[in-house]
């Protein structure tokens, strides 16, 4: 039996994460907070919604299909015992998350040039 990830926290992304300072983009302006959400195994839409609350459904399911068009993330749907849709990352999906530690280190350390870049 395939253990289930915990369950992921409302603030993983609150409103002061370094990603949303990070200059460059993995994708559209979501797709890296989903490829770290979907770092610990396969997650349902719903769970998904939990830390993405500022995300629009549409603009997450946007977000979604592009990443499984990139090849980045597989959907699967479940028909029992319900109807429930997963998402999972891919070899390639899962081959982004070192890049994407590595710009969240370089964005916690540049965190203050960041922040007095955009004030001014």
């Amino acid at each position: 039996m395939i253990q289930k990830p915990a369950a992921l926290p409302p603030d993983l992304f609150d409103e002061l994460c370094p990603s949303s300072l990070v200059p460059f983009r993995f994708g559209d302006k979501w797709s890296a907070l989903i490829i770290r959400c979907l770092q610990d195994g396969p997650r349902r839409y719903c769970e998904l919604r939990v830390p993405l609350a500022r995300v629009t459904p549409k603009v997450l399911t946007r977000s979604l299909r592009k990443l499984e068009q990139d090849g980045f993330i597989t959907r699967s749907v479940q028909t029992e015992p319900a109807r429930a849709v997963e998402y999972a990352l891919t070899p390639l999906g899962r081959s982004m998350l070192e890049p994407l530690a590595a710009a969240c280190a370089w964005t916690v350390e540049h965190w203050d040039e960041l922040l007095d870049a955009q004030e001014r």
